[in-house]
């Protein structure tokens, strides 16, 4: 098994100086007795001590979500959104996709509601030592407490997991 990797090494997105919040983390069980800022429900798929790095910027309106990993799978491909809610002990506990515009029909299916201009989506893909970044940017604020995590979905292949299965969560203050 390779060494945990180190937060430090997170650098491949530049930072600004716009009003932001970052989260450094590793992630951890989910049933810890400290709740962990990110944590794996499928560690095959990220793995405990992957590290993770979070920045949110916000500006005139918008917002800028970026997000960047190390020690995940390898040439994997994993579909990351903001949660209405943080992390807990069950996959499900983070809720559903944050929408801008909020769908009145749970579970939400209306095209619609459900694009990336109405929800902030991710994709990250890791390369073969697990590495992998990407940033989002919306065209509009989060509504204070609205959203509170970023959910890793099992996405390409799915390591033995549904496409849209929940394998990994970060609290993030939005």
């Amino acid at each position: 098994m390779p060494a945990a990797p180190a937060l430090a090494a997170l650098a491949l997105l530049p930072s600004t100086v716009l009003p932001c919040t970052t989260v450094e983390a590793v992630f951890d069980r989910p049933d810890g007795i400290v709740p962990a800022t990110a944590v794996s429900f499928a560690p095959e798929a990220v793995p405990h001590g992957a590290a993770v790095r979070v920045v949110v910027e916000r500006a005139g309106g918008t917002t800028t979500v970026s997000m960047e990993v190390d020690g995940l799978t390898p040439r994997h491909t994993y579909p990351v959104h903001a949660h209405v809610r943080g992390c807990g002990t069950a996959p499900g506990d983070s809720g559903p996709h944050y929408q801008d515009r909020a769908d009145p029909v749970l579970p939400s299916t209306d095209p619609a509601y459900v694009n990336d201009r109405n929800e902030l989506w991710l994709t990250l893909r890791t390369d073969d030592h697990g590495r992998a970044a990407d940033r989002s940017t919306v065209a509009w604020e989060f509504r204070p407490g609205g959203a509170g995590s970023l959910v890793l979905h099992a996405g390409q292949d799915g390591q033995g997991h549904s496409l849209a299965q929940r394998v990994g969560c970060v609290n993030v203050d939005f």
